[in-house]
């Protein structure tokens, strides 16, 4: 598993790295990943102008950032992530705010899907290669101490009630997703993600 976690990390990219080879692909008509097709890139570009507004909007509340201040080792969160993911999308500008608060106590690394399938296979959801997919290492032992994704709670609540009642993903819980995303403000993703650091900090995982 470390030499499967070393690999991944080799190839994987920072914050703004990731924004540019997704943006340099768009402009070829391109999106990330294996498969190629309009529907993805359109995915893509719509992403891109989620992910630009909430650069701009996303705020880490003085609480989150004392508590990733103050964790008791350097972390790195390795995310497996494409540019068409509406999630990713959602949750990365997050990610990026959270690891910029901690004060250089989380080095974030993103990873693409489909270049590391190894990986993946390790931590699928239900059986699938959901993401974006956080996997938290400690710096200094190069173990790998948790992990969560592809969505908080409540959006992945919202998923599960709409594929009981209408057997799957339409149009409309893809857009229903993406209101609760707006309605959170990045709360649940902070909130979720610092309890997991604090129960590895005081060994409750």
């Amino acid at each position: 598993m470390k030499s499967i976690v070393a690999k991944a990390l080799f190839n994987s990219h920072s914050y703004a790295e990731y924004r540019k080879i997704v943006t340099d692909l768009l402009t070829e008509g391109k999106s990330t990943g294996n498969e190629q097709s309009e529907s993805l890139t359109n995915y893509s570009k719509l992403n891109e102008a989620r992910m630009n507004r909430l650069e701009k909007t996303i705020t880490i509340s003085d609480a989150i950032a004392e508590k990733l201040q103050h964790l008791d080792n350097h972390y790195i969160w390795l995310v497996l992530s494409e540019g068409w993911c509406g999630d990713a999308a959602q949750i990365l500008p997050i990610l990026n705010k959270m690891a910029l608060a901690s004060h250089k106590k989380i080095d974030l690394r993103i990873a693409f899907r489909d270049e590391n399938d190894d990986l993946m296979s390790h931590y699928l959801t239900n059986g699938g290669r959901a993401i974006p997919k956080i996997i938290v290492i400690c710096k200094e032992a190069g173990i790998v101490r948790a992990d969560w994704g592809p969505r908080p709670k409540g959006a992945t609540e919202l998923m599960e009630k709409h594929k009981r009642e209408v057997g799957a993903i339409d149009e409309k819980i893809k857009t229903d997703l993406q209101l609760w995303y707006l309605a959170d403000k990045g709360i649940s993703v902070q909130e979720e993600l610092v309890e997991i650091m604090e129960n590895i900090k005081y060994n409750r995982l």
